[in-house]
């Protein structure tokens, strides 16, 4: 009976809370945690037992990903048995990761908002249609496959490459890649897998300058000032730091979208307790849920683009 009414106001907290308490909890607000559970209901991608109901097991598995817990502390607070919360997990993963082909989906074509209301960026940029850049997450793998998945900064990582509207919305991500793999390398890999990334004609994504230039990337001028930091204080010389200036404040759009995606799923930002495949599994739903959650709006964890400091020689880890 303890544990029965541990569960139940479990539940009831879920059901009864407000969204900051959602948030706090579940990573998501109370509108989007619900539709996405009707949504798996309807689409008969997860089924409600006589011992839990759907909402509980996609809140047990928004809490591991978005805080980085194992499950036998989920099972101190959901009072369910290690087994049934890693059986329900795996369950959940597969649903999320059903949604991909309609929660990532390529951008539009037609000049973005933000670009076509702004002097800085139009008519330079009317034909840009995102940003593209690579993202280490930290990594749990077997000792004798460490040395390949060992970065710059020496921990174990996936690189993750990814494309990103000017909506913070993920278009396209490829994860699995090894921490030692260089970004061009995986871009190359992208550009020619069947179902990889594409460029419309005409069109360009923004890279930084550790892409080459090539049809459909645009980096900046190198060996030239670039980072927003670099020009607080001085304003740009020449057109080619006029042109990195706007570049950059441009391509932080990719940056602040990882940002919000570690911020959200501290499963992202730490060591998970999961075998290799599954963590691989975990990024692409975890961008999954991200592009879910910003159809309902934004929330804390999403970095303003007044307050977003990113770190010039961080790895993104």
């Amino acid at each position: 009976m303890p544990k029965l009414r541990q569960r139940i106001a479990n539940l009831r907290f879920i059901y009864e809370s407000d969204d900051t308490h959602c948030v706090n909890l579940l990573r998501m607000k109370r509108a989007p945690f619900f539709q996405l559970c009707d949504l798996f209901r309807t689409r008969t991608l997860l089924r409600d037992s006589i011992h839990s109901t759907i909402e509980e097991q996609v809140a047990m598995f928004l809490h591991i990903v978005g805080h980085n817990q194992r499950f036998r502390v989920i099972n101190l607070s959901f009072r369910r048995s290690v087994e049934t919360i890693s059986r329900y997990f795996q369950e959940v993963l597969y649903a999320v990761g059903e949604l991909r082909n309609e929660m990532i989906v390529p951008p539009a074509t037609n000049v973005h908002p933000r670009i076509l209301n702004s002097r800085r960026w139009y008519p330079y940029f009317k034909d840009c249609i995102g940003a593209i850049d690579g993202t280490h997450v930290l990594a749990r793998v077997p000792l004798k496959m460490q040395p390949a998945f060992r970065g710059r900064k020496g921990t174990t990582t996936q690189n993750v490459l990814a494309a990103v509207d000017f909506d913070l919305r993920f278009t396209y991500v490829l994860a699995g890649w090894k921490g030692s793999a260089h970004d061009a390398l995986i871009l190359s890999d992208a550009l020619e897998r069947n179902d990889g990334l594409s460029v419309p004609p005409g069109k360009f994504y923004l890279v930084d300058a550790g892409y080459a230039v090539r049809p459909g990337f645009l980096p900046p001028y190198r060996a030239t000032r670039y980072h927003l930091r670099e020009f607080e204080s001085n304003r740009p010389r020449d057109q080619r730091e006029l042109f990195n200036l706007r570049h950059s404040s441009l391509r932080v759009t990719v940056e602040r979208a990882f940002g919000a995606l570690k911020n959200r799923f501290k499963i992202l930002y730490n060591k998970p307790f999961h075998p290799y495949k599954t963590q691989v599994k975990l990024v692409l739903a975890c961008c999954i849920l991200h592009n879910w959650i910003l159809r309902h709006g934004v929330d804390e964890h999403v970095p303003s683009e007044e307050t977003w400091a990113p770190n010039i020689n961080d790895e993104s880890v």
